[in-house]
């Protein structure tokens, strides 16, 4: 069994043997640009766990992983243009180094990559790896559509929220452990333990997200704080808090929210620390990080073999950035 440290070396070393350095330079600059600033890569550390956990051969799964992590950050380029954020991992985002149009454009050569890369998957288990991962593709891009929806619709409920996530988020996670224990030759019903697994540890590591953005720092947090505050977005801290207050501060949120007042995220985290926000959010997270380990449990293979996995888990739950 492989430690996390071990195959986190092992994705390092696979990014930088790919080569970009292409013409024309517009579009394939962003692209190593983005893949250089590294972020936790750990879609791709799912994947090679998953695979060793069942004892198959990482290194058959090194190109479906690397073509999972190209297609996450792929994502991450739209997803800045759409959200208009202006930092992602410490850095420039890639529309605002560049433009809008090379973002666009850059994003979709990423997709054709990782279509590529997850076509290098062994033969005998291409087609139904190709079929996981465009599956989940198109979950993720469901998921987005429904983050859209949701800054015009007013009626959005804390199960709307989590399906959203469940889609954007987890399913990615979800995909990229049920391709790793694919490639092992793992049993379908341990594969499917596998992606429900992910698929709440990816819920818990969103509703994770969503709390530090309020209350982490942008140095930890490695992107602009109160981000989800200053852009109204239905989160599930705001959805909790519009379901918890009452008379005053019920008055003052709507206010909040309806305004871009210069102190509004700084306002805005108070009343969620006086509604327990955090700790609500905190509580759900449990929720959803409990049921991920109920459904690795039931996996037979020996402790020894999840161990890492359920530490990474645990980092990830843990994590401050």
């Amino acid at each position: 069994m492989q430690t996390i440290e071990e195959i986190q070396k092992r994705i390092a070393e696979a990014f930088k043997e790919i080569e970009f350095r292409k013409k024309p330079g517009e579009l394939y600059e962003p692209i190593s640009y983005t893949l250089s600033l590294g972020g936790k890569r750990l879609r791709p550390a799912l994947c090679l766990m998953a695979c060793d956990m069942f004892g198959g051969d990482v290194e058959q799964a090194i190109n479906p992983a690397i073509g999972i992590e190209i297609f996450h950050n792929f994502t991450l380029l739209h997803d800045d243009i759409m959200d208009e954020a202006p930092i992602r991992r410490g850095e420039e985002t890639v529309y605002k180094k560049w433009n809008t149009n090379v973002a666009i454009l850059s994003g979709d050569t990423m997709m054709a990559l990782a279509y590529e890369y997850i076509m290098k998957a062994p033969e005998s288990i291409r087609s139904e790896v190709f079929s996981v991962f465009n599956k989940t593709a198109i979950e993720v891009c469901e998921g987005q559509q429904y983050d859209m929806n949701f800054e015009t619709q007013n009626n959005i409920t804390i199960k709307d929220y989590i399906e959203m996530i469940r889609l954007k988020t987890a399913v990615l996670l979800a995909g990229s452990l049920k391709i790793g224990a694919m490639l092992a030759g793992a049993d379908s019903e341990y594969c499917e333990a596998l992606y429900r697994f992910g698929e709440n540890l990816g819920i818990a590591f969103q509703l994770k997200d969503d709390l530090l953005d309020v209350f982490s720092d942008i140095e930890k947090f490695g992107k602009q704080t109160g981000g989800d505050i200053a852009t109204n977005k239905k989160t599930f801290l705001y959805l909790k808090a519009f379901e918890k207050a009452e008379g005053e501060t019920l008055t003052r949120l709507t206010h909040l929210f309806g305004n871009n007042d210069s102190d509004k995220i700084s306002e805005v985290r108070k009343i969620y620390e006086e509604l327990n926000i955090r700790e609500e959010t905190e509580n759900e997270m449990k929720k959803y990080f409990d049921r991920a380990m109920d459904f690795i449990e039931i996996i037979p293979v020996n402790e020894n073999r999840k161990s890492e996995l359920i530490k990474f888990a645990q980092l990830l739950n843990r994590r401050e950035s």
